[in-house]
């Protein structure tokens, strides 16, 4: 199995910055996509950004606003969030898939006006 833990979360004032980090430990198969995802209150989950094989998505939200990298090695993604806006705060979610797909348990982001 493979285990998720998201940490970086906290709350920060609009026009900041946060970064993100997701590691990923267990059965990992080296062939993966890693990404981001987040959940505001009463909203559904929505895509933020991932990283697969060198190429980055980004939703169009975020776009040249956020950065996403990864470390192979250490199995580790981050996400880079610069010029923060209130329309930011959610719960954000790790994602790893392989050959079945994992999450983490979340870490809050708020962006305060």
């Amino acid at each position: 199995q493979v285990q998720l833990v998201e940490s970086g979360g906290g709350l920060v004032q609009a026009g900041g910055s946060l970064t993100l980090s997701c590691a990923a430990s267990g059965n990992i198969f080296s062939i993966n996509r890693m990404g981001w995802y987040r959940q505001a209150p009463g909203k559904e989950r929505e895509f933020v950004a991932d990283i697969f094989s060198g190429n980055t998505n980004y939703a169009d939200s975020v776009k040249g606003r956020f950065t996403i990298s990864r470390d192979n090695a250490k199995h580790t993604v981050y996400l880079q969030m610069n010029s923060l806006k209130p329309e930011d705060t959610a719960i954000y979610y790790c994602s790893l898939v392989d050959y079945a797909s994992y999450w983490g348990q979340g870490t809050r982001v708020t962006v305060s006006s």
